[in-house]
């Protein structure tokens, strides 16, 4: 499956939205540190509704204890300042798809350390700033889930 990384999220509905997000695609979560509030805070919670007991998430210092910890064969990072679309991925279980804080986004030297490649954007009209952190996230990973035909997914009755 895929794995969500939220470099040093600053907004707690929005992790608990991808909390929710991962618990019903089966990817998992990551956090790196520093975090913009506590896991136990309310806001986290009530985004993430009983799911954060179903997803898979953890907290890593920093975004090196993450790669050295999971290992994932690809990285992508996702930014407005990307040139490539999300869409132009042929996406593999086990990417990892790398998103940053809600306010700034990953920061440029982070950026800097990718391949051009690997940096993904979600396309927008011009004049457009940037989509909700967790509307981004479901819209990358839906379309990966979707080019690995919805692995795990449930069976989905066809329409008569």
């Amino acid at each position: 499956m895929f794995h969500i990384v939220l470099y040093q999220p600053r907004i707690p509905p929005n992790t608990g939205n991808v909390m929710r997000l991962c618990a019903n695609t089966g990817a998992h979560l990551h956090l790196i540190r520093p975090l913009g509030f506590e896991l136990s805070e309310r806001r986290v919670r009530r985004a993430g509704l009983d799911y954060l007991d179903w997803a898979s998430v953890r907290e890593h210092p920093d975004l090196d204890d993450f790669l050295a910890g999971v290992d994932p064969e690809r990285v992508f990072a996702v930014s407005t300042r990307g040139r490539r679309a999300h869409t132009s991925v042929e996406y593999r279980a086990g990417d990892a798809l790398l998103f940053g804080p809600e306010t700034c986004g990953l920061p440029t030297a982070l950026l800097d350390s990718f391949p051009a490649a690997h940096i993904l954007r979600v396309p927008m009209v011009p004049g457009s700033r940037s989509l909700n952190l967790s509307n981004t996230v479901a819209v990358v990973l839906y379309e990966a889930w979707r080019q690995t035909a919805f692995a795990g997914a449930s069976e989905v009755a066809p329409r008569a």
